[in-house]
């Protein structure tokens, strides 16, 4: 019987490709959703590297545990992911809300975090299938020369 953390160590341990697909798009994506909510005045990480930190470093590795699992499964494990990182996030002061942003006035600021949470745990699901057609695509021809 495997232990849980050789079960996890397992699902780490990935094609280096399709790591590196991750981390491109994720790193990516984290700048562009920086740059998004400080243009929009929503909300922005204190400094830029924590894109590194909370993207590469936190989302990539859960990505990765959560890829083989049904989109409601990983959405679900991504929300509680998700609110662990908002809710610490906002907590310690390394990521700011802009006061009376958008999502303050529509949802209200007491469900600001929970609402960033809702949001930013789509990312396992949406990133796990962008991640897998792109690298589908790539490297495809590849896998097919060696057959």
């Amino acid at each position: 019987m495997k232990t849980i953390l050789t079960q996890v160590i397992e699902k780490l341990n990935a094609d280096r490709k399709l790591i590196l697909i991750y981390l491109i798009l994720y790193f990516a994506w984290g700048l562009g959703m920086n740059e998004f909510g400080t243009y929009m005045q929503i909300a922005r990480f204190t400094y830029w590297w924590q894109v590194i930190t909370c993207y590469l470093l936190y989302m990539v590795p859960i990505s990765l545990l959560l890829r083989n699992l049904p989109f409601h499964a990983q959405y679900a494990y991504g929300l509680v992911a998700m609110g662990f990182l908002e809710f610490g996030g906002y907590a310690i002061r390394s990521s700011y809300a802009y006061p009376d942003n958008i999502l303050d006035r529509f949802f209200s600021p007491q469900n600001f975090s929970l609402g960033m949470a809702l949001f930013f745990a789509l990312y396992f699901p949406a990133g796990n299938w962008l991640v897998g057609k792109i690298h589908a695509s790539l490297f495809r021809k590849e896998v097919a020369k060696r057959s």
